[in-house]
């Protein structure tokens, strides 16, 4: 059985995600209150692997699982982009017009204002998680509550769904990485593999990430995403981390052979499929 790390509880979209990745393998989810121990629980060999969100198409990138994927040593085995959708979740015995306050994370929060707008004055109280918010209504037994939160965790808790979809804008994806401790057989390259992630830093003279970039574009690399992190106890410098795309995985070894040469504190942290 495979043992996966969740930032979250049961019928958290991480839990989600990592039933959809998975599929039908058996797995065992490892509830986890911070992103921190997702990652080094695995790092320490606690489990297999982890599930973790890395970026956002509304709320953008989570900074802090950049830095927690450079410090662990993690590889990226592969990648789900997840439709986050919402629901109105309340104690089966209220109706709508009980609610008179609502609970969820609060970024699910601001996903849903314009619906929150429509309901007459409730009081929104954020809380750390969404399904938490759904089990915690439900464990209690707190009447003219709701939660936002996932439909699977509603079902889990035995809340009454009052409408789905509630989020503002329908285009709300989350992007997640699958990670393990080193590569496995789940990442083997193939046909398949047409991604990879990298971090480096880059010398202070002109030019020098225009360089990089001159040279990926050479070798035929589509580059999907560029996130620079400051390099802590090194004062103005960055540590850039990029997500690459090809259809040729000789042509993108031969670009890294072409790019380490200029830049400095180079890591891989793995090939895979695109999501």
């Amino acid at each position: 059985m495979k043992r996966v790390t969740i930032q979250g509880i049961k019928g958290c979209y991480h839990e989600v995600t990592a039933n959809q990745f998975f599929g039908k393998e058996n797995i065992s989810t490892i509830e986890c209150d911070t992103f921190r121990d997702v990652f080094f629980k695995v790092a320490e060999g606690e489990a297999d692997f982890a599930i973790a969100a890395i970026e956002n198409t509304i709320a953008g990138s989570l900074l802090q699982n950049y830095d927690l994927l450079n410090q662990s040593g993690l590889q990226i085995i592969g990648e789900y982009k997840q439709r986050i959708s919402h629901c109105f979740a309340i104690h089966p015995e209220d109706n709508i017009e009980d609610v008179k306050e609502v609970w969820s994370h609060p970024i699910a929060l601001m996903q849903c204002t314009d619906f929150l707008m429509k309901l007459p004055n409730p009081k929104v109280v954020e809380k750390c998680d969404t399904a938490w918010s759904a089990r915690e209504i439900a464990n209690n037994n707190l009447r003219g509550h709701a939660a936002i939160c996932s439909k699977e965790a509603a079902e889990i808790y035995g809340l009454k769904v009052v409408e789905n979809g509630i989020e503002s804008n329908k285009h709300n994806f989350t992007r997640f990485l699958i990670l393990s401790k080193s590569k496995t057989e789940q990442n083997q390259e193939s046909k398949e593999t047409n991604k990879a992630s990298l971090a480096f830093s880059l010398p202070h003279t002109e030019g020098s990430l225009s360089q990089v970039l001159s040279i990926l574009s050479f070798y035929g690399m589509n580059l999907s995403k560029i996130q620079s992190l400051p390099i802590i106890g090194r004062e103005w410098e960055y540590l850039f981390y990029i997500d690459l795309c090809f259809s040729d995985i000789t042509r993108y070894y031969q670009s890294i052979d072409a790019i380490k040469p200029l830049t400095k504190d180079f890591i891989s942290f793995g090939e895979y499929k695109e999501a």
